[in-house]
């Protein structure tokens, strides 16, 4: 017996190292923080297998050598001081022991400071958007794993489940800082590797970060129970060496660039019903069927059909204003920014004539563009997943005003109304500024300051300008000088001073920004 208590004793006081083998350890991570989270579980873990063997140890004991077939006779005794000061300090102790280490970690894993890169983690139903804030772009990331592995056609692949069309992409030896929020339900982005696990709960934003020192591709996926879908929201980190990251940085760039090109050449092009047909069926399977299902019939109770529908069937603008703005308290998210202006016309005609609707509308992107929903997304050709060793590509390119040449604005004196300053000032505040202060100018609490009624957007325009122009150092607020023309800050600044019922009745015009600082 006592040989069998000290083998016992042994396997559970078996060095840590022997213990990262096991398969159904907690994994040890590549990052120092998730270094530290092992550390501390291992440490824990042995405290307790300690406190097991102690603790069962003296029971088995008592029971083999105080038993009554042994003629043992129980002690009467009770009230005993020491006892009762031994089972109260010994635990009160082995708890401090626990909490001094756990504490330090907790602490360093909330600490997202002096970061290098800040990226926006939002989670919409079922997929993860990413806007990389210091460089002015950001993509949608959505599971790539083929229906048919889904449904059992075909075999399940290696990484099935956990593979996307856009890797989140990462340089090595960066702080990275995340601000996680959500577009609809409570998420939670969850990478083991790196020790990250936050809530994105909808109109709040938690922050957490990570910095990892060896390249390579590190798979999460969403850990809160955020609907039907929910097992069909993974999470795929690219690390990159340094100079590779800085190298896609700026092919994202170009590829923004590329499309915004491509979206506004799109406008001026007619296609074939059976062009929009083929590539709406795509973009529906890609984007619409998870809910609304391949066969237009939807689930009953939970999402609407498209078949013989009075959406599908009914007014074309109604139709496209849906799918352009999306629908306030449900599932239906907005795409305008999520598809470009050739994939809402695709999409748009594939649902009104699939399943036997049969309306014979042919919807064209400039339709989609004349209805007010001129896309910031990718062209069409980039619906179907790039390989896997390609670099992702954004989704998001450039707004109208930033695909202009700055210095032609600049030079353009020519005083604007107060409806034109309000009609393309919001148009640009959509695009570069809805993403953090809200479309209703609301902000998100505790993460991004609320423009309405606020005393920057009510107080001295020069103070208002200056944020605009220059940003503020040491805040997500970036500076636009470089990414919006004269007269769209004019514009936007404008349009801040005097919506959401802020009417300082302020007319900002291009001269006025750039006399700004003079």
């Amino acid at each position: 017996m006592k040989q069998w208590l000290y083998c016992f004793a042994v396997a559970l006081m078996a060095p840590p190292i022997l213990a990262a083998d096991m398969p159904l350890n907690m994994t040890q991570g590549v990052t120092e923080i998730s270094g530290r989270v092992y550390g501390l579980h291992m440490t824990i873990l042995y405290i307790c297998c300690a406190i097991g063997v102690v603790v069962f140890g003296a029971m088995i004991y008592a029971m083999i050598n105080h038993r009554k077939s042994k003629g043992a006779v129980a002690a009467q005794f009770h009230e005993s001081t020491k006892v009762e000061i031994a089972w109260t300090l010994v635990p009160f102790l082995i708890l401090i022991a626990m909490a001094i280490p756990a504490t330090k970690t907790l602490i360093a894993m909330e600490d997202p400071s002096n970061a290098d890169l800040t990226i926006k983690v939002t989670g919409s139903q079922w997929k993860w958007h990413y806007d990389y804030f210091d460089h002015d772009f950001g993509f949608y990331s959505i599971l790539a794993t083929p229906r048919s592995q889904i449904e059992g056609a075909e075999a399940k692949g290696e990484h099935y489940l956990l593979e996307v069309d856009k890797h989140l992409v990462l340089p090595t030896n960066r702080k990275v800082r995340f601000l996680m929020t959500s577009d609809d339900v409570i998420h939670s982005w969850w990478v083991p590797a790196f020790a990250v696990k936050k809530d994105a709960n909808p109109g709040f934003i938690n922050e957490a970060w990570t910095r990892v020192d060896k390249p390579g591709i590190y798979r999460g996926q969403c850990a809160e129970l955020c609907g039907k879908d929910h097992g069909f929201m993974p999470i795929v980190v690219e690390v990159l060496p340094e100079a590779e990251f800085d190298a896609w940085v700026e092919n994202q760039k170009q590829l923004a660039s590329n499309a915004a090109a491509e979206a506004a050449a799109a406008l001026n092009q007619t296609l074939s019903m059976e062009e929009l047909m083929a590539l709406g069926e795509k973009v529906y399977m890609a984007s619409c069927a998870a809910c609304h299902q391949p066969n237009g019939m939807g689930l009953p109770g939970v999402f609407p059909g498209l078949k013989d529908s009075a959406i599908a069937i009914g007014p074309v603008d109604k139709h496209l204003d849906i799918v352009i703005n999306g629908k306030p308290g449900t599932a239906m998210q907005a795409f305008n920014k999520q598809l470009s202006a050739t994939e809402i016309a695709a999409v748009v005609t594939y649902e009104r004539n699939a399943w036997g609707n049969n309306t014979g509308d042919a919807v064209q992107a400039s339709d989609v563009n004349s209805h007010g929903g001129e896309s910031t997304a990718a062209p069409a050709a980039q619906v179907e997943p790039p390989a896997n060793d390609q670099p992702a590509q954004a989704s998001t390119a450039e707004s109208p005003s930033e695909a202009e040449p700055v210095s032609d604005e600049l030079s353009s004196d020519e005083p604007m109304s107060m409806d034109a300053l309000m009609a393309r000032g919001e148009q640009v505040y959509m695009a570069s500024c809805a993403a953090c202060h809200q479309a209703n100018g609301a902000g998100l609490l505790g993460a991004f300051p609320a423009i309405k009624g606020s005393p920057i957007a009510t107080g001295p325009i020069a103070d208002h300008l200056d944020i605009v122009i220059n940003g503020k150092a040491g805040t997500a607020m970036q500076a636009f000088s470089p990414m919006l023309s004269a007269r769209d800050i004019a514009a936007v600044v404008t349009y801040e001073r005097n919506a959401w019922d802020n009417n300082t009745g302020d007319s900002v015009q291009a001269s006025d920004v750039n006399n700004h600082g003079k």
